[in-house]
């Protein structure tokens, strides 16, 4: 081969090598950004699948086109020097071109929402904001410590010298996991409250934790190390031990218990491995990644997450044996088993912290030393053995065995949640109650005493109003604040409506009582407060005849006054006779979701039925009616193009009007339909697919980009860095029974969100705490509606006072994680469906003005809530009269959500940042346009009365580009022009080399 040949070989190859090395850097460059976002915990490896669905189309013109132009290379190489000239750097213009443009395409269309997160315009929140928020942090931790025992009075102390144990107190839990995990890099932590309460911590304890062990396990969406990392008792030294008492007589033991999003908490500790046997494909669904590597024999068989281990116990009798005053903090969301506290003979008080947030834990010093009086009660009922809980054998991990894509739970507990069975199975039965209960629901000390008194029950007959007062006095030495507990006993035949022995009904934190000083309190409530469920004759809300009692209580089992009333004729709430509250008369719905053969535990002769409702469940089989009308895939039925009716709308209408006008608009004013009427098929579309953390953008009607962010704890993202706060865990936010301080919470999130430009905020959460083992527990309020209701309300009207839409989730009995996206079907009858699952949103509703509405991965039933018209359109927009949008929980398909449907039944929105299997379909169907059209309303008709749309944050006619895209447009302009000069360059360079000038002719 001679030298020109060579050349010219050589020439192709690195010409081809040159376009080949261009897309390898295109492809790595791609990787280095998902492994990026896969680290962040929110990007998982079915978002990758979805991302290279979802892009791969866009790239095949490219390689069609790099295949065309090395097969050119290859075959029409050596014509001439003057030929491969031109061949090799058009070639490499055309492969230029063809990349930018794919590039283009690519951003602006199908990663357009992904980018939209991942390049959120956030700014950052003020100092003001910032300090607002802490100070509601400390507060709601000031009042959401509980002083679970104090024996003689020990709390508070003086400063001084103080031991703290426990391998959790080096790293104590601020709150859970997952989407209602925040920030917590610069948390206050349990040595630095001490200290700055002016306690001294003796710091070889501390070091010798973290020599022992720095980090804590994961518990996390992916996977779980459920280890409790403890010293065995071995491994603390003579020598460290006798300077630990010569420090101090006074020692801390800190027991703390994780949980978070993804996962429920192990029934059964002698089950779980020490290793992972597979992590790769991550746990979203719940239950079957948790490992456990802790010390030999820390748990038997048959013992739970929720008891101590072996070396705690070992570690808690060293305590005891070696110090004669022992304080216990108890660190958990999850009521533990507590009864242990009792065991120990120096153990002198007991606090109880669940998650408090960034700087929440600053409330423990103040309250060791009295600066701070505890005003906390519990949120749940604590017993001594939670296997004994109604719930406790139908919680967890079941399956049919004829449905691969179908799982189950039955809530055969019905109404008997918490308190309401353990005041209604002891009733008359003290010693029975001792033995099974250790503390009430509500229960809580203080470091002063309170009198109750209250007054005679007022009764207004036409209204149906009834009011009362409570005058609380402050009679012991110490300034603080109790709390009143109102109850109601509804009267109860054998066998007939189910009741429990006693509701909360309303409660209220007074303000800071100084020693003699006092406030009255004013209740009032409604007569349909006090109604029940009746699933007879289509259904209605009942007020039986009868003596009904409403009482003050210290918690919901120590009665301190009742006032009773009669009512001489049972009182239905039906079409003649509508309750006040609703829009329409409220019946029957959910009567399908009741199941096959489930038996639902009735009060009736004392829970004459306990065992056999209450026993796990046999293997089943989903029945065959079931089976066809579920909304699983296997269902041919499910998403299904709806019947066509009616004229196809006429969409891309010329129009002047844009989205700001409708701000203030009623939502059935006319224009709405003209403005809907000037969006295209393809504009409706996007903004139903494209919800994840966000709402899309659509030029064509002025409306504006917004986001959508995390959690219950308070404003967060994973995608961009935010200075918000994290407020402490919903746990402990009831734990305050605070109506205002969830007020100021929801207002101080708010507030962030309107600085930061973030008007939608993914919670409150507000399911039940049907199981101390639910994995979100902490991300939920507590075990009682109305105590959750009177809390997630608040938030609501606080975040909506500030412009910022709330997602009431996860809506609805979303509670429990195992199984979640596994098609898990939920059984429960209607009444326990209504009284106890559904009460806090319709209070929210009803009461907060909630905005928007993110639905469950779960089923009611055998159909799944993003697609349940009885959930989400009979009840909570029929019955309520909610009239915004509602979501879906993060948008995994997996054979369960379907777009299609949902909009069909009352969901509006996807939450999908890549929009792979989110896409709406049948978009030729003149139905299924009206259903995108009314989902479209819902979300627009949101936004616009949103802070999005207020003056300071919007100026009608401004562009509703998104910075970043304005600078891709920017970089993709640079680049056609680069494109450009170089081929200029290029003919440049061939007409001087090749070209002879006319006078050489």
């Amino acid at each position: 081969m001679d030298k020109q040949k060579k050349r010219n070989l050589r020439s192709m190859l690195i010409s081809v090598g040159v376009i080949i090395v261009a897309l390898l850097v295109v492809y790595f460059g791609a990787q280095i950004i998902i492994n990026q976002l896969e680290h962040t915990g929110m990007v998982t490896e079915r978002d990758v699948q979805s991302t290279i669905t979802l892009t791969s189309k866009y790239f095949i013109p490219l390689a069609v086109i790099l295949g065309l132009i090395v097969l050119a290379l290859i075959v029409f190489w050596n014509k001439s020097r003057k030929f491969n000239f031109w061949l090799k750097w058009e070639s490499f213009v055309v492969f230029l071109v063809a990349l930018v443009v794919t590039l283009n395409v690519v951003v602006f269309e199908p990663m357009q929402a992904l980018m939209n997160v991942n390049f959120a315009n956030v700014k950052q929140v003020s100092a003001s904001a910032v300090n607002e928020g802490k100070q509601v942090t400390n507060q709601i931790a000031n009042e959401g410590t509980i002083l679970l025992k104090n024996e003689k009075n020990y709390l508070p102390i003086k400063a001084q010298n103080i031991n703290v144990f426990g391998w959790a107190s080096s790293n104590p839990l601020y709150g859970g996991t997952g989407s209602g995990a925040g920030n917590t890099t610069n948390a206050t932590d349990i040595y630095q409250s001490l200290n700055d309460a002016g306690f001294k911590t003796n710091d070889q304890l501390l070091n010798f934790y973290k020599k022992y062990r720095k980090d804590r396990p994961t518990v996390s969406m992916w996977t779980q190390d459920w280890t409790l990392p403890e010293p065995k008792v071995s491994q603390y030294s003579t020598s460290m031990m006798n300077h630990a008492k010569k420090f101090s007589d006074t020692a801390m033991v800190v027991i703390g218990r994780s949980g978070g999003e993804g996962a429920d908490l192990p029934t059964d500790m002698s089950k779980l491995p020490a290793k992972l046997k597979n992590t790769s494909t991550g746990n979203l669904d719940g239950g079957s990644n948790g490992v456990y590597a802790g010390n030999k024999g820390d748990f038997k068989k048959g013992q739970s997450y929720l008891e101590l281990s072996q070396t705690e116990k070992n570690m808690l009798q060293m305590v005891n044996k070696n110090f004669k005053n022992v304080i216990v903090l108890i660190n958990s969301s999850n009521p533990m088993e507590l009864g242990f506290l009792n065991q120990y003979s120096h153990i002198k008080s007991a606090l109880l912290m669940s998650g408090p947030g960034m700087t929440g834990f600053s409330a423990l010093g103040k309250v060791l030393n009295g600066e701070v009086n505890p005003s906390g009660r519990t949120p749940d009922t604590y017993v001594y053995d939670l296997k004994k809980n109604p719930s406790y054998n139908n919680f967890g991990d079941f399956r049919y065995r004829n449905v691969k894509d179908a799982t189950f739970v039955n809530y055969v507990e019905g109404i008997y949640v918490g308190y309401k069975y353990y005041e209604t199975r002891y009733l008359n039965n003290e010693s029975g109650y001792k033995k099974a209960v250790l503390y009430p629901f509500g229960y809580g000390l203080s470091y002063t005493k309170f009198s109750q008194r209250m007054s005679n029950l007022k009764r207004n007959f036409k209204s149906g109003k009834f009011s009362f007062d409570v005058t609380v006095r402050n009679t012991g030495k110490r300034a603080g604040k109790d709390v009143v507990q109102a109850y109601f006993t509804a009267p109860y035949k054998n066998g007939g409506i189910e009741k429990s022995a006693t509701n909360l009904l309303d409660f209220a934190k007074t303000k800071n009582l100084k020693p003699g000083e006092s406030q009255t309190i004013h209740f009032s409530f409604n007569q349909e407060d006090l109604a029940s469920w009746d699933s007879s004759n289509g259904g209605r809300y009942v007020l039986d005849s009868g003596r009904y009692q409403v009482q003050i209580k210290n918690n919901s089992h120590d009665v301190i006054a009742s006032r009773s009333f009669n009512l001489n004729n049972k009182v239905v709430y039906d079409s003649s006779n509508k309750r006040p509250s609703d829009k329409v008369v409220a019946k029957n719905q959910f009567q399908y979701a009741k199941g096959d053969n489930v038996t639902y535990l009735s009060r009736k002769d004392n829970f004459a039925n306990f065992d056999k409702a209450t026993k796990a469940p046999a293997a089943a089989t989903l029945s065959k009616h079931y089976l066809e009308t579920a909304t699983i895939v296997s269902n041919k039925n499910y998403g299904k193009a709806p019947e066509a009716s009616g004229k196809m709308p006429s969409q891309k209408q010329a129009s002047n009007i844009t989205l700001s006008d409708l701000r203030g608009k009623d939502y059935n004013d006319q224009t709405w339909n003209k403005l809907i009427n000037k969006m295209s098929i393809n504009d409706m579309s996007k903004v139903i697919q494209y919800g994840g953390y966000q709402t899309f953008r659509n030029a064509r009607i002025g409306k504006v980009e917004t986001y959508d962010f995390d959690g219950p704890s308070g404003l967060s993202s994973t995608f961009v860095k935010m200075n918000t706060t994290m407020f402490p865990a919903a746990e402990m936010i009831a734990s305050t029974w605070n109506k205002k301080l969830a007020y100021d919470r929801g207002k101080s999130v708010g507030k962030q969100g309107k600085e930061s430009g973030v008007f939608g905020w993914y919670g409150p959460a507000m399911n039940i705490h049907r199981s101390a083992f639910g994995g979100r527990d902490f991300e939920y309020y507590s075990e009682d509606p109305i105590l959750s209701g009177n809390m997630g309300s608040n938030e609501v009207a606080g975040a909506k006072s500030q412009g910022v839409y709330s997602y009431i989730k996860h809506f609805a009995m979303n509670n429990q994680e195992t199984n979640r996206m596994a098609g898990l079907m939920t059984w429960s009858n209607e009444q326990a469906i209504r009284e106890t699952y559904l009460k806090a949103f319709e209070m929210s509703v009803k009461r907060g003005g909630a905005t928007a509405a993110m639905d469950a991965f779960n089923f009611i039933g055998n159909r799944w809530c993003g697609a349940n018209k009885q959930l989400l359109q009979n009840v909570l927009r029929n019955e309520w009269g909610f009239r915004r949008f509602v979501e879906t929980d993060y948008f995994v398909g997996k054979g369960v959500m379907n777009v299609d449907a949902a909009i069909a039944n009352g969901g509006d929105l996807a939450l999908s940042t890549t929009g792979v299997g989110a896409k709406v379909q049948y978009t030729d169907n003149p139905t299924q346009v009206r259903y995108m059209r009314k989902a479209v309303h819902n979300i627009l008709y949101t936004i616009v009365n949103s802070g999005a749309y207020d003056s300071a944050n919007y100026k009608k006619g401004e562009s509703t580009l998104l910075p970043y895209q304005k600078s891709f447009i920017t970089y993709f302009v640079v680049a056609y022009v680069v494109i450009a000069l170089i081929q200029v360059l290029v003919i440049f360079l061939y007409r001087r080399k090749y070209v002879k000038p006319t006078s050489q002719k």
